[in-house]
């Protein structure tokens, strides 16, 4: 049985390493790595959860993942069928700043890209408009090697430390402690919440995956998430019912509160104002305008 790493290795063959995926679909578990990455999402939709947040993607984002941030793209459930034809396609620029590029970052003239480089251990996902240009660079960078790589690299760096709009995506930090172990508890608990989210969940179930008692399950995750266990298991949810509103794929409101796990329309419409400030038609509606 293959063992599940969370610390995940990243191949240290240049400093600035390019990583270009085409397969079925994403490394579906949650982990981490020492370099930060630079990911332009080509082809693919799903979930991305970085720390304690989570949103749709889709093909064309691009996000900064600061280093040892626990993260994960997850695909949606079809890109796992058996017979499934679908495929992601993504192109990552890993680094490390504290690593051999040190004394690079440590010139003078590299402040503003440190302080920028530094500002992405909460997660940063990429203003639509800017996105055109960063793809541009993304791609002179796979193109050259050796020294020019770097030198596309470090123009990259440059015009990503002079947007402002950065949308910043979780309130952990990257530098929060988080052992191996923990990590893969985490992961247990993500993948078994984001597979059965429709279901009814009990207490008792979500506590046995992590292997604790429910009041200590309780407390771990509000120490690992500074959420509780059913704040999570909404926003899950209601992330589920926004793709859906994408999509288009939904009969009536009230078919996607229960085909999302709510019990009623009426306690949907509440939990979905809460976390996206409209109601679903308001959301619905704003959608299609756009």
């Amino acid at each position: 049985m293959k063992v599940l790493q969370f610390t995940i290795p990243v191949a240290k063959e240049n400093s600035v390493i390019v990583q270009e995926e085409k397969q079925a679909y994403f490394y579906n578990h949650l982990h981490r790595h020492n370099e930060t990455q630079i990911t332009w999402i080509v082809k693919g939709e799903g979930t991305l959860i970085i720390g304690n947040y989570m949103q749709p993607f889709k093909s064309g984002d691009i996000y900064l993942i600061g280093a040892n941030q626990p993260h994960v793209f997850k695909n949606e459930t079809v890109y796992f069928e058996k017979d499934s034809t679908l495929e992601v396609h993504a192109i990552t620029v890993f680094f490390n700043p504290i690593g051999s590029l040190k004394p690079i970052f440590d010139l003078p003239e590299m402040k503003e890209i440190k302080k920028f480089v530094e500002s992405t251990a909460n997660g940063l996902q990429a203003p639509v408009d800017k996105l055109s240009e960063i793809i541009t660079n993304i791609l002179a960078i796979q193109e050259e090697s050796n020294g020019y790589r770097v030198g596309e690299f470090m123009k990259l760096l440059q015009f990503l430390a002079e947007i402002k709009d950065w949308k910043i995506l979780t309130t952990i930090s990257s530098n929060y402690e988080f052992s191996d172990m923990e990590g893969i508890r985490m992961n247990n608990i993500y993948q078994y919440t984001m597979e059965n989210y429709s279901e009814n969940i009990k207490l008792q179930q979500i506590a046995d995956v992590a292997f604790l008692t429910p009041e200590a399950f309780c407390r771990y995750f509000k120490k690992h998430t500074r959420k509780t266990y059913i704040e999570f298991l909404n926003e899950i949810r209601i992330n589920e019912a926004c793709k859906k509103i994408f999509a288009g794929d939904f009969d009536s409101i009230a078919s996607i509160a229960y085909d999302t796990g709510f019990k009623s329309a009426v306690s949907f419409n509440r939990v979905f104002r809460q976390i996206t400030g409209k109601s679903p038609l308001q959301y619905r509606n704003d959608f299609n305008e756009k």
